[in-house]
C-alpha cells in the first residue's frame, strides 16, 4: 500500500479536488434541515382537526450560503484530474451535491423543493407501486411479545451500547423530539439520533442496531479510515444502496419481518401519492381509511413523504432491498458497497482505486452479513418474486 504522502505526489489534482470538496460539503447533510422542528405540536392539531387540516410544518434555518457553496463548487477545476474515469466520477459528484444544496435551500417551498427532490431521489415507478402492493396482499403475521413497544429511549441507548461492544468504533448518542424515525444516523457529527418519546418493541431494538449500526455506522466509519474524503461525504446516489444494505442487514440478522416489509410498501404508496398531487390529509386518509393502518403509522409515514415540500427518498428502501438481494443471490461481492457512502453505479471505481492503491480494503465489516440468519420462508418467497 503506497503512503498517503505518495499518493499525493502521484494524483496531487484528484487529492486537492477531494480535499476542496471536503471542505464544501460539510454542511450539506439533507436529514439535519428536513425533519420539522414541530413534529409534535403538528401531530396533536391535526388530530384534533379530525385529519381535516394539514400540518404546518416549520424548519431549522441554514446555516451556510447555499449560493456562495454552489459557486465554489462549480468552479472546481475537474479537467486537472488526470484520469478519465476519476475525472467523470468527480463531475457526477459535483452536481449531486448541487442537487443537495438545492434540496436544502427550497426546503418548506412547496412545489420547489419537490421538484428538487425529484432531481435528486426520482420517483416510483409503476413497478415499484406494483412491487409495493404485492406486498401489501400478504396476510398480516401474528403479534408476538417481540412485536410490543415497552422499551424507552435511555433503555435502547444501552443496548445500541451493548450492540457496539464488537466494533472499536466510537459514536455519539443524543435523543431528540425533533426527528421522523425511531432513530436516525448523521454523518458529519457520527452520531446516532434517538427519538425521545419513542417506545421501541424487542424487534425494533435489533432492526435499528443492524440497520443504523451494522451499516450506516460501519460504513461512516469506514469511511473515515479512507484517504480519499468523497467516501465520507458520499458518492453520489448512494442513498438507495446504503438503505438496501441497511434493510438486507435486517434481513441477514433475522429480524426483518412482514410488518417492516409491509411499512417500506406504504412508504412507496406515500411517495407515490406525492406524484399524483396529494397533499397530506389525502395520503394520510390513503393509509389510514384505504389500507387500515393505525393512525400514528400513517401519520409518520405521511409526515415523511410530505415534509420539505414531498420528498420522495422513502421509496428507495425496497428498491435498495431488491437490489442486494439480487447481488446476494448472484454471489456478488458486497464489500466494495461498505467501503463509505458508495452507490451501485460508482462500486467500481472503490475497486480501481483499491488496485491503483487510493482506496484501503474496510476496516469494518457487516457482522450480519455473514451468516443469513433469516428463518420466515414468506419474506424469500416475496423477495425473489419483486420485479
Amino acid at each position: 500500500m503506497a503512503t498517503a504522502k505518495a499518493l499525493l505526489h502521484t494524483h496531487p489534482n484528484l487529492f486537492r479536488i477531494d480535499q476542496n470538496l471536503n471542505k464544501l460539503v460539510q454542511k450539506i447533510e439533507l436529514l439535519n434541515y428536513i425533519n420539522p422542528i414541530n413534529i409534535e405540536a403538528e401531530k396533536r392539531n391535526f388530530f384534533a382537526s379530525k385529519y381535516n387540516v394539514s400540518p404546518n410544518y416549520k424548519y431549522r434555518k441554514i446555516d451556510f450560503d447555499a449560493h456562495k457553496v454552489q459557486q465554489h463548487l462549480f468552479s472546481q477545476d475537474i479537467d486537472s484530474i488526470k484520469d478519465e474515469v476519476s475525472r467523470d466520477f468527480f463531475r457526477d459528484v459535483i452536481y449531486d451535491y448541487s442537487s443537495l444544496i438545492q434540496c436544502i435551500e427550497t426546503i418548506g417551498k412547496g412545489q420547489k423543493f419537490y421538484y428538487n427532490a425529484l432531481k435528486a431521489f426520482g420517483t416510483p415507478t409503476e413497478k415499484d407501486v406494483e412491487n409495493a402492493r404485492f406486498i401489501l396482499h400478504f396476510k398480516d403475521e401474528e403479534y408476538d411479545s417481540e412485536m410490543f413497544p415497552v422499551f424507552s429511549a435511555e433503555e435502547a441507548a444501552a443496548y445500541f451500547e451493548a450492540f457496539t461492544q464488537k466494533y472499536d468504533f466510537n459514536f455519539n448518542m443524543k435523543y431528540s423530539t425533533k426527528i421522523s424515525a425511531a432513530a436516525m444516523v448523521q454523518n458529519n457529527t457520527q452520531t446516532l439520533v434517538l427519538k425521545k418519546n419513542h417506545r421501541y418493541s424487542a424487534n425494533q431494538l435489533k432492526v435499528l442496531a443492524n440497520h443504523e449500526i451494522g451499516v450506516h455506522m460501519v460504513t461512516t466509519f469506514n469511511g473515515l479510515n479512507q484517504s480519499l474524503k468523497i467516501f465520507h461525504n458520499g458518492f453520489p446516489k448512494n442513498v438507495e444502496t446504503q438503505e438496501g444494505l441497511a434493510v438486507f442487514s435486517e434481513y441477514m440478522s433475522g429480524c426483518l419481518t412482514l410488518h417492516r416489509l409491509k411499512e417500506l410498501s406504504y412508504r412507496v404508496m406515500a411517495a407515490d401519492s406525492l406524484r399524483k398531487g396529494f397533499n397530506f390529509c389525502d395520503t394520510f386518509d390513503l393509509l389510514h381509511n384505504q389500507y387500515k393502518l393505525n393512525r400514528e403509522e400513517a401519520y409518520n409515514i405521511s409526515l415523511r413523504a410530505h415534509r420539505g415540500g414531498g420528498f420522495t427518498k422513502d421509496y428507495m428502501y425496497l428498491t435498495g432491498l431488491k437490489k442486494v438481494y439480487d447481488a446476494f443471490q448472484n454471489k456478488k461481492d458486497l464489500a466494495p458497497l461498505l467501503a463509505g457512502k458508495i452507490s451501485f453505479e460508482h462500486a467500481h471505481i472503490v475497486s480501481k482505486w483499491q488496485k491503483e492503491g487510493l482506496a484501503q480494503a474496510n476496516r469494518y465489516q457487516n457482522l450480519a452479513f455473514s451468516v443469513n440468519e433469516n428463518t420466515n420462508t414468506t419474506l424469500d418467497f416475496i423477495l425473489k418474486n419483486l420485479k
